[in-house]
């Protein structure tokens, strides 16, 4: 298919070029035949201008005139030339071609006259009234006599010389189509052939992974489709590498889900089995395992709420509420809510709350707030410290919570913000919480055009850094 587009783009070039050389050539043609035809009009009337320059040195304007050019004329074998003498008024004096001159009508208004007596010689072309056939008229003025000399000859101009012209047009019109033709196949390779290459490169877009190799070609119009390409290339490679992390994201997502969702669910039915065939006979017993229902049950809708929330966050599908949040009030209130936590981790908690607000959604900046603290708190040490700290720099305000816990290995800390990613899993079991607590911490910043950046080190503590604009910008979607 390519093919035949290059073809036919060929053909038309082609056609297009020989169009307009054969439009130059008649043009040159015909510029060429006035040009000859002016240089043998020119040179036809001066041969004429010297012979009656001749016949004026010879007549003897006392004599009879009549016999003197009718003498002169017989020297020509040309019975249609014709020589004639008027006066200075234009009445005929003498013509070799009429016996009566006095019938003839005055010539004063003849275009080679008029220039004769203003100019002292001039010359006309045009048809003969009397023969027929073109002619060509000079006139001059006499040197000897106040009288006017004419000589008349036939004249064809350009075709009198046609045989020896025409050839020579015709060869020039050869070899300059030749010469053309053998140009032009030269320029039209040059053009379709780098089109022929980049349409054969093109064709290994069907490989499984298809890399793409141009020359520098001498247009650089081809160079910029040539760079186009690799640029769409690349793209599309980028795309698809994106396109399959997402793939093992979501795989790994849906397993993540799965087990976190299937393992409470077995527990659950595993103690209503024990309930249901009356196998737990103390009521003790049986409302401990009532209760380790509950919690188990009151997990996995915490599990599929931060799903939810999770999801909402990256469609935008989540309908968010702005107004203006006063931080420290709303830290304060997170700080009472995981007190009991703090208590049973023996870890005190710290916070340094300067009075700012900032215009977002309150339950998206308190689920950040608890999160990161409820991590603070969980993976800390029997007697540490979590500190809090609420400040603002000249276009950002900023959020440091850091601990003095058990810390984050340097290759956990690329995946801590993914979904049920856990640094100890034995200790994150031991905990409880979903695993998406950091994930949504993540997407609600990049919804507020906010960075979140980690410093850790081990057995040291943890120290997380958020900083949002001060002015909010229009909320974008990270995944």
């Amino acid at each position: 298919m390519m093919k035949g587009k290059v073809v036919y783009m060929k053909q038309d070039i082609f056609k297009r070029f020989i169009l307009i050389l054969s439009i130059i050539l008649i043009i040159n043609s015909t510029i060429f035949a006035i040009l000859i035809s002016n240089i043998i009009f020119d040179k036809t009337s001066n041969e004429l201008l010297y012979t009656l320059r001749v016949a004026d040195n010879s007549l003897d304007y006392t004599g009879n005139l009549k016999e003197q050019v009718d003498r002169i004329k017989s020297l020509d074998d040309d019975e249609s030339t014709r020589l004639t003498i008027l006066d200075i008024n234009g009445k005929v004096i003498a013509d070799s071609n009429v016996e009566d001159h006095e019938i003839m009508e005055n010539h004063m208004e003849r275009e080679e006259i008029v220039e004769a007596i203003r100019d002292g010689s001039g010359s006309a072309r045009r048809k003969s009234d009397t023969l027929g056939i073109p002619m060509i008229y000079v006139a001059s003025m006499a040197q000897n006599s106040d009288c006017i000399l004419r000589i008349a000859v036939s004249y064809n101009g350009l075709f009198h010389y046609s045989e020896t012209i025409i050839p020579v047009i015709i060869f020039n019109i050869v070899v300059s189509l030749g010469i053309s033709l053998l140009l032009s196949k030269q320029f039209l390779r040059s053009v379709t052939k780098p089109l022929v290459e980049i349409a054969g490169e093109l064709r290994k877009i069907q490989d499984e992974n298809p890399e793409f190799h141009f020359k520098e070609y001498n247009y650089e119009e081809m160079n910029i489709i040539a760079d186009t390409i690799l640029e769409m290339s690349r793209a599309v490679k980028d795309s698809m590498k994106q396109i399959e992390f997402e793939k093992i994201v979501r795989q790994e997502f849906f397993s993540n889900a799965s087990h976190e969702l299937k393992t409470p669910i077995t527990s659950v039915n595993g103690y209503i089995e024990l309930i249901e065939n009356d196998l737990v006979t103390d009521e003790a017993q049986k409302k401990d395992f009532l209760k380790r229902i509950k919690k188990e049950t009151t997990n996995m809708t915490n599990l599929i709420n931060d799903i939810l929330l999770i999801s909402r966050l990256e469609t935008k599908e989540i309908e968010v509420t702005l107004s203006e949040v006063r931080i420290c009030p709303l830290l304060k209130e997170v700080c009472m809510s995981l007190e009991p936590l703090a208590k049973q981790c023996d870890v005190t908690i710290v916070t340094s709350c300067k009075p700012i607000s900032m215009t977002a959604n309150t339950q998206q900046i308190k689920e950040l707030f608890t999160n990161l603290m409820t991590n603070a708190i969980k993976y800390n040490k029997p007697g540490g410290k979590v500190n809090v700290i609420v400040t603002t720099e000249p276009d950002e305000i900023v959020f440091i919570f850091e601990d003095t816990g058990v810390g984050i290995p340097e290759e956990s800390k690329q995946r801590i913000f993914e979904r049920f990613y856990r640094v100890d899993k034995g200790r994150s079991k031991k905990m409880g919480g979903t695993g998406l607590g950091l994930s949504i911490v993540k997407h609600v910043v990049n919804y507020y055009n906010g960075n979140i950046q980690l410093e850790s080190k081990l057995n040291v503590g943890s120290k997380f850094t958020v900083r949002f604009p001060k002015s909010k910008k229009e909320p974008i979607n990270f995944t």
